[in-house]
């Protein structure tokens, strides 16, 4: 694989809101941070070792909050680091707009974090509070003009629509705000029930499937207008600011994961068969602190390969080619069939490359299950 990510979980947050399932826990008296960086640097010299220097084009700092940490954390991270990374490599890293202001952006930007995701989520306080979100909309506006004026030039707002009781008027009121604001790339995606969330266990009331659509159609048309091209299905940049993690993630390209509860990919090849394998790291963080270098692993099968191959391809607006799939399967182009000669019949998938086509996008889950074998 030419392309190589690195994905670092950060598990605490302030307190878990009810519509996340990601591995978050709320922090229970001070952050040991220097003990979750020592982890993370122990984690890292065992995950790492066979990688070639200069090799990882992306850092993704992702969590929970990674802006609990101070940014002597991370240039204490990325100092380490540094040996493995790409010269041009893109190093994101997460931010709660209620956390940012213990810390200094320009702090940040000089550890070597080069592009910055604020959780915006909702510019209406209302919403903010049903979310449980420990920030308000001004503290969003705050964050991101300081981040500006710390340097930072590739910024994300995080976004969603189809919230409690919002009506279309209050979605796009949302992308409104976030265009005065000009970000070079906007996530904005659908609020859904997961299981095993506060949400699941004590549904809110959300707008009917009219009300989506509109919002999602109305919503389509603002962000192009915008100069906001949508390359996945819930991601929009400006001309070269997609954000060249997730295109690694979401064409399958490989990625190490470290820190508490944080999944890699990693592919090899041996008498010119193509072997794919999955990571796991321990989600409590007690537990993995106790042993940073205890890794679940997993081959993924070859009767697999296909419906995960096309779970992240599909998302893409343009998908991949279908060298690309051979490239990172192993598999001929036959192996989609027939299932992918149906689909691109009835109008869901392109002939030419494994991509949906706008109808395919708008019922991706659905799609995904032909090819669930």
């Amino acid at each position: 694989m030419s392309e190589l990510g690195l994905y670092v979980h950060f598990p605490w947050c302030v307190k878990k809101c009810p519509y996340c399932d990601f591995n978050s826990h709320p922090l229970r008296g001070s952050l040991d941070e220097a003990g979750y960086l020592d982890a993370l640097l122990r984690d890292a010299e065992v995950a790492l070792a066979t990688v070639a220097p200069g090799s990882i084009d992306t850092v993704f700092f992702g969590g929970g909050t990674p802006s609990l940490f101070s940014p002597a954390a991370f240039a204490r991270l990325l100092d380490a680091l540094a040996p493995y990374l790409g010269a041009s490599a893109e190093v994101t890293m997460e931010a709660n707009p209620g956390t940012t202001e213990h810390h200094d952006f320009a702090g940040y930007l000089e550890a070597g974090i080069n592009r910055l995701s604020l959780g915006a989520q909702s510019f209406d306080d209302r919403q903010l509070s049903r979310l449980g979100r420990v920030h308000h909309a001004a503290d969003t506006i705050k964050a991101y003009r300081k981040a500006r004026a710390a340097g930072f030039g590739n910024i994300n707002l995080d976004l969603m629509y189809g919230l409690p009781q919002q009506t279309v008027a209050q979605a796009l009121a949302d992308l409104d705000q976030a265009f005065k604001l000009a970000p070079e790339h906007i996530s904005w995606y659908q609020l859904t029930l997961e299981a095993k969330t506060e949400f699941a266990r004590r549904p809110p009331r959300l707008p009917g499937e009219t009300s989506i659509v509109r919002m999602e159609e109305e919503g389509h048309a603002l962000l192009d207008t915008a100069g906001y091209r949508r390359y996945e299905i819930s991601a929009y940049a400006r001309q070269g600011a997609v954000c060249r993690h997730n295109i690694n993630y979401w064409s399958f390209g490989d990625y190490v994961g470290i820190g508490a509860g944080a999944h890699g990919k990693l592919s090899s090849m041996a008498a010119g068969e193509v072997s794919v394998g999955r990571t796991t790291k321990p989600s409590q963080p007690r537990i993995y602190l106790a042993d940073p270098t205890q890794t679940e692993k997993r081959a993924v099968a070859k009767q697999d390969l296909v419906f995960e191959f096309l779970m992240n391809a599909l998302r893409m607006t343009e998908g991949v080619t279908l060298e690309r799939f051979t490239e990172r399967t192993g598999l001929l182009p036959a192996a989609l069939a027939p299932d992918w000669t149906l689909q691109a019949a009835r109008g869901l998938v392109r002939h030419d490359r494994v991509a949906a086509t706008p109808l395919g996008l708008r019922h991706l889950d659905a799609l995904l299950q032909c090819f669930l074998r």
